[in-house]
């Protein structure tokens, strides 16, 4: 007798369609898995076997030959258990259905409860895509996947459930979504998110430090990368938190991006169901390459996609391992990391904004009029040749953040009375609305993210304002890369104006971002 059920399987940042099939024959009772399963999956045959028997129903006494098919990629993880087990009970005829529409995904106890997986959220994207009109998931699951507009999605609490579902005394009830907006999907998730969602802090805090602030609005308002130097206690650090309460607000594309990677690593809950806030990542400095880019036997994300549509904030960069740093210098261009492993190859997306850190010299004091730099010439060079001139180049906007006087810290107007990250947001969420417009037919989101032939089409300059930039280009020994920059960032503080051209005042603010 045989059977065949659809199921998913992950494959690094997607999914695929894999095909339960089941054959009972005659021959010594065993339980046999194939199509290159890991142990994990491999172990779904003692789950089965005791929830079949505590479902008071007759476990076949026969040859089983499970095959998930097709076989040339790996198998992983809990997610087969029901699916394995639905196809058990229609090849043993204990269980009678139509389920060439369906798919099935889930771990069971072994009392037959569902149990909450990883990746939802990329499989129902696949099972859409595949034409599967009904999904059966765990119930713990459904707020994440119910994000998914254009299928049925099933809730399973438990495989007892499941089986009088199908006998039709009792009918789970599907949710199906439409292409939902903004609103209606904070609506959605807020409702079942954790109180301990994360807050920010907010630049009403920050006593001075216009230029960095100015800085890093232009940075969020442009999608562009900020280097931040100064000596310690200056607020560097402060700054740099303060940037995600300033981002845009994420498309619904982003979300189900960002959520997507989540859920492949495993970091979402029934609770925190999706991502619907930018991500802010803060790395230690120890942390290895593998870490940084991702890898593992599984090839699973790093750093920086889990910053992917948000923030890598690197806190003292130059203590970082020099392969670290040169690891961001493909993500930071292409936006994308592939990983590639032994066992696997994937793909991620790395679309992240850096907001790095560091002191003028080792002991942070060189230039500083309040303290005596006890670094050597010879360490100060070593300190900054840490940073390698391509990574440096990958940096849009270099900003040195000054000591604040005791004075103007102790006389400092409140915090109501300064302007507010919710204020410098309304003019970067103004800002991007006018790129989203601009890139509309393009698979550019901001203008970080322009190509060389978009530079060329959307940075009209003025003649003084190319007058100026071929003048800087000469006298600062500028690369093609950097001049790219500076295009950019005049685009973004253009933007900023509401100016279609770039003008000469935004062609000089962007170079002066260029010193270190």
């Amino acid at each position: 007798m045989f059977s065949k059920v659809n199921s998913l399987g992950l494959l690094g940042f997607g999914a695929e369609l894999v095909e339960v099939e089941i054959d009972l024959s005659n021959g010594l009772p065993r339980f046999d898995i194939v199509g290159l399963p890991s142990s994990s999956v491999a172990e779904s045959k003692n789950r089965v076997r005791s929830v079949i028997k505590n479902m008071k129903l007759t476990f076949p006494i026969s040859r089983i030959t499970v095959n998930l098919a097709p076989a040339d990629f790996r198998k992983e993880g809990t997610i087969y258990d029901l699916p394995i087990l639905i196809a058990v009970l229609l090849a043993s005829r204990q269980l009678s259905a139509n389920v060439s529409s369906c798919a099935f995904v889930g771990e069971i106890s072994l009392n037959g409860d569902t149990r909450h997986i990883n990746g939802i959220l990329p499989m129902t994207i696949r099972a859409r895509e595949m034409g599967i009109r009904n999904l059966y998931i765990p119930f713990d699951n459904l707020n994440e996947a119910k994000i998914i507009s254009g299928i049925n999605i099933y809730p399973v609490k438990s495989v007892q459930q499941l089986f009088r579902h199908f006998q039709g005394e009792e009918i789970i009830l599907p949710f199906y979504s439409n292409i939902m907006t903004n609103e209606e999907l904070l609506e959605l998730t807020m409702a079942n998110r954790s109180p301990s969602t994360q807050s920010y802090n907010d630049f009403s805090d920050v006593v001075g430090q216009q230029m960095a602030k100015r800085a890093l609005e232009i940075a969020a308002a442009g999608g562009h990368n900020v280097l931040l130097t100064g000596p310690p206690g200056v607020g560097k650090s402060m700054l740099a938190k303060c940037v995600p309460s300033i981002l845009p607000d994420m498309s619904l594309e982003e979300i189900i991006e960002t959520s997507s990677i989540y859920s492949v690593a495993g970091k979402l809950t029934p609770t925190d169901p999706l991502m619907i806030s930018r991500p802010f990542r803060s790395p230690h400095h120890t942390m290895s390459i593998s870490a940084m880019t991702g890898g593992g036997f599984k090839a699973r994300p790093g750093e920086v996609s889990f910053a992917n549509n948000g923030v890598l904030f690197m806190d003292e960069i130059p203590l970082f391992q020099k392969s670290v740093l040169e690891s961001l210098r493909q993500p930071l261009e292409d936006r994308e990391i592939t990983v590639s492993r032994n066992g696997a190859t994937s793909k991620y997306p790395a679309n992240f904004m850096l907001v790095a850190s560091m002191n003028p010299c080792p002991c942070g004091y060189f230039n500083d009029p309040t303290h005596v730099c006890t670094c050597t010439e010879k360490s100060r060079l070593n300190y900054k040749s840490r940073l390698s001139g391509p990574l440096i180049d990958r940096i849009d906007l270099i900003v040195t953040v000054e000591q604040i006087e005791c004075e103007k810290l102790l006389n400092s107007k409140p915090s109501n009375e300064v302007e507010t990250s919710a204020q410098i947001k309304e003019r970067v969420n103004k800002t991007r609305e006018i790129q989203r417009k601009r890139f509309q037919n393009t698979s550019c989101t901001c203008n970080a993210e322009m190509s060389r032939p978009m530079i060329k089409s959307y940075c009209k300059l003025s003649i003084d304002a190319e007058n100026a930039l071929v003048l800087a280009y000469e006298r600062l020994h500028l690369s093609a890369r950097v001049s790219d920059k500076i295009l950019r960032v005049a685009r973004t503080i253009a933007d900023l104006d509401n100016s279609n051209e770039i003008q000469k005042t935004h062609i000089l603010e962007a170079i002066g971002y260029r010193e270190i």
